[in-house]
């Protein structure tokens, strides 16, 4: 059964405005947040120094002792290791952890 009132359009703008309020709410939802995560992780990497404690994404925690442009030392239990600036997934606040288990 054909409905004749259901072929016709409205030029395409009728199509274009759900397209529109779906890249509206993926900006929202999903890019806008991810850029602000992106921009607070590269602000946190630029600002390490010698001394402080970090966490790497691989989970490697250990105390900063050598800086370069690109990456970081790591003075773990073990030894020292290298690894990337942009792999260093947080500093750990140890005055933090010591005042919340008083």
């Amino acid at each position: 059964m054909f409905v004749p009132y259901l072929a016709q359009t409205d030029g395409g703008l009728g199509f274009l405005f759900p397209l529109l309020i779906l890249g509206a709410f993926m900006y929202l939802l999903i890019i806008r947040p991810q850029r602000k995560r992106a921009k607070n992780q590269q602000a946190m990497a630029s600002s390490l120094e010698v001394g402080d404690e970090v966490r790497t994404i691989g989970g490697l925690m250990g105390v900063i002792v050598g800086l370069g442009d690109d990456w970081v030392t790591l003075g773990i239990e073990e030894g020292r290791i290298r690894v990337l600036r942009s792999a260093v997934a947080a500093r750990i606040n140890v005055d933090a952890t010591d005042s919340s288990t008083e």
